[in-house]
């Protein structure tokens, strides 16, 4: 046996392969319904006035996002953009600003969806940050731009908050799918 390839338990690495690298997780696809039935839930939740603080979390966002990189056959940029849409409608706001930056996350999600899927949620949520920055700045500048004066920076909470809870919203929606994936194994 190789002692320099293997430690006690633990499997062999292949060269250039990052220690937290966890591939083949997941066995299959999410039911459909329990996807849309998340994006339908995070969009209720999201219609609550909670969403006032400047450094709410957009949970819908998150949710959008998780599934155009986890189900990216599911869940697109039309997704992201038909309800980002209904986000404008409901603050009245300036109609196309949730739906511009809920598609530019949803594209750099699925840009990003096969590396992804090869990192653990920590290192998911770490990749995602640049995406949901980039997003909301592009944002800000055009809210600052209509109303002359440059908003500030607390929107800045909000995409920590969103991209620190990636790996809590990784962990809850993959649970149906680690329970099939447990009973198989235990069955075997």
């Amino acid at each position: 046996m190789d002692r320099t390839n293997q430690t006690a338990g633990q499997p062999r690495r292949r060269l250039g392969t990052p220690s937290n690298v966890q591939p083949d997780r997941l066995s299959g696809p999410a039911h459909g319904v329990f996807v849309w039935g998340t994006v339908l839930l995070a969009w209720l939740v999201s219609l609550l006035p909670w969403r006032l603080w400047q450094g709410a979390p957009d949970v819908l966002l998150l949710i959008i996002a998780f599934w155009c990189v986890h189900e990216p056959r599911r869940v697109g940029l039309f997704t992201a953009f038909f309800f980002g849409l209904l986000m404008d409608v409901h603050d009245a706001g300036l109609l196309g600003e949730h739906a511009l930056s809920y598609t530019l996350v949803a594209y750099g999600a699925v840009v990003l969806h096969r590396r992804l899927q090869r990192f653990d949620l920590w290192s998911q949520a770490m990749h995602m940050l640049p995406v949901f920055l980039i997003a909301r700045f592009v944002t800000q500048i055009i809210q600052a731009w209509l109303a002359g004066k440059w908003p500030g920076w607390d929107w800045g909470i909000s995409v920590l908050l969103t991209a620190a809870l990636w790996p809590l919203a990784g962990w809850v929606l993959h649970l149906p799918q680690r329970g099939v994936d447990d009973a198989e194994s235990s069955s075997a």
